[in-house]
């Protein structure tokens, strides 16, 4: 492998990384958001350090923000002792920034009650702000720590699955919800809970979203030009001939996302009218200037 190609690949892995480290401060960032300013003052508990810090917060009167940092770090240590280096750096970051902007938030917009007057909007708010935040976390193959680190334990240790030891475990700290509160909460909060737990895998799907081109064209080198030169992208080049015809054909085969998909139609419509195009959605390309393994 040359030095130029060795150099264009550690700087896209570099490039990647920052982008990673990017996504994750503001998943965390709206996580914390919910937790303090929508979740904490309507007692909603849908889970999570969050849910088990709003139930302990009104059984000892400790700030619940407190008690979310010690949660934290006592399951980071946790963490370390059961699963040593796989508790993950991005977990590790996660979990303490996560603490670090609940902090801050008590500390600049103390709150002494609910944000509005309607539950039932707010709740709304943590649905959407959670998703949204969790996707993007676990889109970096990261996670927040927390409750994540008792999953991966059981999961080390047992045949257990990590999506059902993480929705028992929230579920049953939304039932104590029913106990430490009321009835009401506890039903906002296992609507919550149900919510999340569907919004969550339709935001990341979304998220990595992509269009997939097949497309037989006798103007191969054009639309060739364009895609690398104005898209940025890649293509493959296929030499084919029309079974019916018997002509010879080009077919590119290339993917991008959503917005250059429209640019690329009218492209394709413009160079070739005749050209003969497939296009699929796929929730998931892994290669060079998408999704890295």
């Amino acid at each position: 492998m040359d030095t130029n190609k060795q150099s264009l690949i550690k700087g896209a892995c570099k490039m990647y990384k920052i982008k990673d480290y990017v996504m994750i401060t503001l998943g965390t960032l709206l996580i914390a958001l919910e937790v303090y300013f929508f979740e904490i003052p309507n007692a909603f508990t849908i889970g999570g350090v969050s849910g088990i810090s709003v139930l302990l917060g009104k059984l000892t009167q400790i700030s619940t923000s407190n008690l979310i940092i010690m949660l934290n770090i006592i399951l980071l240590i946790i963490g370390f002792i059961f699963l040593g280096r796989s508790c993950g750096i991005k977990t590790i970051y996660c979990s303490l920034l996560y603490s670090s902007f609940m902090k801050l938030f008590e500390l600049t917009v103390p709150l002494k009650a609910a944000v509005t007057d309607e539950p039932f909007l707010e709740l709304i708010f943590v649905i959407l702000l959670t998703s949204i935040g969790s996707a993007l976390i676990f889109r970096c193959d990261a996670t927040s720590g927390g409750t994540d680190i008792i999953a991966l334990i059981v999961k080390k240790y047992s045949s257990i699955d990590v999506g059902k030891c993480l929705l028992f475990v929230d579920f049953l700290i939304v039932v104590s919800a029913f106990f430490v509160f009321d009835v009401k909460t506890g039903l906002y909060s296992l609507l919550g809970l149900f919510a999340r737990a569907f919004l969550v895998d339709s935001v990341i799907e979304n998220m990595d979203s992509c269009k997939y081109f097949t497309i037989v064209t006798t103007e191969a080198e054009k639309l060739n030009d364009y895609i690398i030169k104005t898209l940025g992208r890649g293509a493959t080049v296929v030499k084919a001939y029309g079974a019916y015809t018997g002509d010879d054909k080009t077919m590119l085969l290339t993917a991008c996302g959503r917005a250059e998909a429209v640019k690329l139609q009218r492209i394709i419509h413009r160079i070739d009218p005749l050209a003969f195009v497939v296009i699929t959605t796929s929730s998931e390309i892994i290669g060079s200037g998408f999704r890295q393994v």
